[in-house]
């Protein structure tokens, strides 16, 4: 059910977007102190309604439609909000771009395989991939004038979040092969049971 708690947790990633967008339209220090509050505190959702729904045998199919659309929803909307504020250098804007690609072609693959009733596991790395990309983006939507605000200004806070941010593309290329490399597999295994059948069809 949708009011389950790991359902709500899963949605509470998809309310926070509207209040991480308007507190880094604040462009204060304190703004972006809570918008990387907002953002880490989505992010964490991610580990916990997961976890809740396995403990308590409550597994939907509604939560297993919306996690990985909440995860995109609010992994987008953070690049594109921190691209568009120009809180990204030259230097973090390609791994951003790699990020949001990768996202892209793994959704149009779960979409393939969902049609041919094969699931597209969530592998060790991803998780990993996940953990540095949210830890990066908090990293920069807190930035230096966040840091600055709660006496940590003599950090490289912004620097730190972009370094983290070419981590997480690297894994994202790392896992996004791994996903392509398994949707064409299938897709060929798909493709020569079409061809086998329509042989079979005509030798009868």
């Amino acid at each position: 059910m949708p009011t389950d708690l790991p359902n709500l947790l899963t949605l509470s990633r998809i309310a926070a977007i509207p209040l991480l967008v308007g507190l880094v339209f604040l462009r204060t220090p304190v703004g972006d102190i809570l918008a990387c509050a907002v953002f880490s505190a989505a992010a964490i959702t991610d580990y916990f309604d997961g976890k809740i729904a396995r403990e308590r045998g409550v597994l939907t199919a509604f939560g297993r439609m919306l996690d990985p659309i909440a995860d995109k929803l609010l992994v987008g909307a953070a690049l594109m909000l921190l691209a568009g504020m120009e809180r990204l250098s030259p230097f973090g804007l390609l791994p951003a771009i790699v990020i949001l690609l990768r996202e892209i072609l793994v959704s149009g693959l779960r979409e393939y395989l969902a049609g041919i009733k094969i699931g597209l596991p969530v592998t060790r790395l991803a998780k990993w991939k996940t953990g540095f990309q949210m830890g990066s983006i908090g990293t920069i939507v807190a930035g230096d004038s966040g840091a600055s605000a709660i006496g940590l200004g003599f950090l490289p806070v912004s620097w730190l979040g972009e370094a983290g941010l070419w981590v997480a593309a690297a894994l994202t290329l790392l896992t996004g092969w791994d996903y392509m490399t398994a949707g064409m597999r299938h897709a060929a295994a798909e493709d020569m049971a079409r061809e086998g059948a329509g042989e079979r069809g005509r030798a009868g």
